[in-house]
């Protein structure tokens, strides 16, 4: 997507051409001269420093598979060959979504690199108006339409085959790969484009305003919108929940288990009767004005909210049957689910009946102000962490309270409420309160914490990096777009990360603590 969020890529179903190798050695297609040519030492080098540089990264990832994409077409595509016969096999696998995919990037590409199918010229507008106009052209015009979409096609084979190849490779040395899933897809994706009678474009998803996320006025007083539109679950249950089914199973492909974000939504999803382009418009009006734009609509819980016990039934219905499905197609690869934000009285014994692992986050399992609960405490069907990519690391979270504690003054509502918290991060690292911490981030501090959770009977202990090193970076803002989100990364390739004194003692007392709480061998 253009803001680079893996939660509005341009197709759910694909994987994501920027985490392809495009080494010779990874990619058997690319000669090593093609490589030198393209991949110029001037060329990468503003690549590899500092925040991900994702148009670069992109075009140059782009330019790379083209190459190999080409020496394929020349040398194995249409001859029988071993590569040949498998790319046949992967096509066949992927029937159900991968030409229509492959004719969305095509397509793109003819609207000046832009997603927005809605903004297209009607003979593109869907799969099958887009396939008689392709008919009607010249034949050249056609074959280089259909040369792209091959090239699109074999990206993703390549992709997939890497992928599966790094799961195997986990699965070889007993490292397990946890991928993630989103609960809803872009509104300007394949998905959409190719499948709309699924989805339910009057409507856009998101959460309602909540303490968490209060970081502009639009989240604060509408809640967060994300653009996703709703599913039609009732064509979804006729079809057998295919297009789910299919989405599961590329995943299965990849990962050991995977988590399913925003896992809310499958009981109930906010909804807003206006795309976020427009939250500005709303911002300033009130319910009455906005009901008045809107046709009387207003943003509410579909398909109802919890204010009664019936409504609470009928949501807590949907969230178990479409999670069942969910197991039902996921087979042997684990199932976690993020539940975090406001969460209804029924989602956790429905997660628990189901065994599915949900997350204890320590500093959203209790009202602002109080003390983190005794990791002790933590249920078993578990995920722990300091945080997620959604929250300040725990090193960013401490500095953000001393700060809070400077700006506004510690007798200030802000003081108060950052030295509660800081008290709060440093009785459950150290089992000491202290009327005040010491306000340096100590290796102390940082160990005490990562043992208090490896030490709870959560079956998971999953950190960000940034927690592992006790770094500061930040992944995501959420009710922010584009950068600095989604670009921090460390700072060597991972197969140099050896070789940083630094990285690897961090990562070595990780792993200390993990085996001293037997949770690796």
């Amino acid at each position: 997507s253009d803001d680079n969020s893996p939660y509005n890529a341009i197709s759910s179903l694909a994987l994501e051409p920027t985490t392809i190798a495009t080494d010779p050695e990874s990619l058997p297609d690319l000669a090593a001269p093609d490589f030198a040519r393209i991949a110029t030492p001037d060329r990468v080098a503003p690549l590899t420093a500092g925040p991900v540089r994702y148009d670069g990264v992109r075009a140059l990832k782009a330019e790379l598979l083209a190459a190999a994409f080409g020496a394929f077409e020349k040398h194995e595509a249409g001859r029988g060959t071993p590569r040949d016969l498998d790319f046949g096999t992967f096509r066949e696998e992927h029937a159900a979504w991968l030409p229509d995919y492959a004719l969305f990037r095509a397509l793109m590409e003819r609207n000046g690199g832009w997603p927005t199918w809605e903004r297209w010229p009607a003979e593109h507008g869907d799969p099958g108006s887009a396939r008689a106009w392709l008919q009607t052209l010249p034949s050249g015009h056609r074959d280089s339409i259909e040369e792209r979409m091959r090239y699109f096609t074999y990206g993703q084979w390549i992709a997939f085959r890497q992928w599966e190849a790094a799961k195997a490779h986990g699965t070889a040395r007993g490292v397990r790969i946890l991928g993630d899933i989103p609960f809803g897809v872009g509104r300007s994706s394949a998905d959409v484009w190719a499948t709309r009678d699924i989805f339910d474009l009057d409507w856009s998803g998101g959460c309602p305003p909540e303490r968490i996320f209060k970081v502009d006025p639009f989240t604060e007083k509408w809640g967060q919108n994300w653009g996703i539109p709703l599913y039609r679950w009732d064509v979804l249950r006729e079809r057998g929940f295919a297009w789910w089914r299919t989405r599961v199973g590329n995943l299965r492909r990849i990962f050991h288990a995977f988590r399913i974000d925003h896992v809310l939504g499958f009981f109930r999803i906010y909804a807003f009767p206006w795309a976020p382009e427009r939250n500005a418009h709303f911002l300033p009006l009130t319910e009455e004005e906005a009901a008045r734009e809107t046709g009387g609509r207003l943003p509410h819980f579909k398909p109802c909210d919890d204010e009664t016990e019936e409504h609470r039934a009928i949501n807590r219905a949907q969230g178990e049957e479409l999670l069942r499905m969910i197991l039902d197609a996921s087979g042997e690869t684990e199932v976690v689910a993020e539940d975090l934000g406001v969460v209804p009285p029924y989602v956790p014994p429905t997660l628990r009946s189901l065994g599915i692992p949900g997350f204890a986050i320590p500093f959203l399992m209790r009202n602002a102000g109080e003390p983190y609960p005794a990791p002790e405490s933590f249920p078993e069907l578990a995920v722990t962490a300091p945080a997620t990519h959604d929250h300040p690391p725990l090193r960013a979270a401490w500095d953000e309270g001393w700060r809070a504690i400077d700006t506004h003054g510690r007798d200030s509502a802000e003081g108060r409420a950052a030295l509660a918290e800081l008290r709060a991060i440093h009785r459950f690292a150290t089992g000491t309160d202290l009327p005040e911490p010491p306000r340096p981030f100590t290796a102390t501090l940082h160990r005490g914490f990562l043992d208090a959770l490896m030490r709870s009977p959560a079956r998971m202990v999953i950190c960000l990096f940034a927690d592992i090193l006790g770094t500061a970076e930040r992944y995501n803002t959420p009710g922010s777009v584009g950068d600095p989100n989604w670009t921090p990364r460390l700072e060597r390739p991972a197969n140099q990360l050896d070789a940083d004194p630094e990285f690897a003692a961090g990562v070595g007392r990780y792993v200390e603590l993990a085996r001293g709480q037997g949770r690796c061998g």
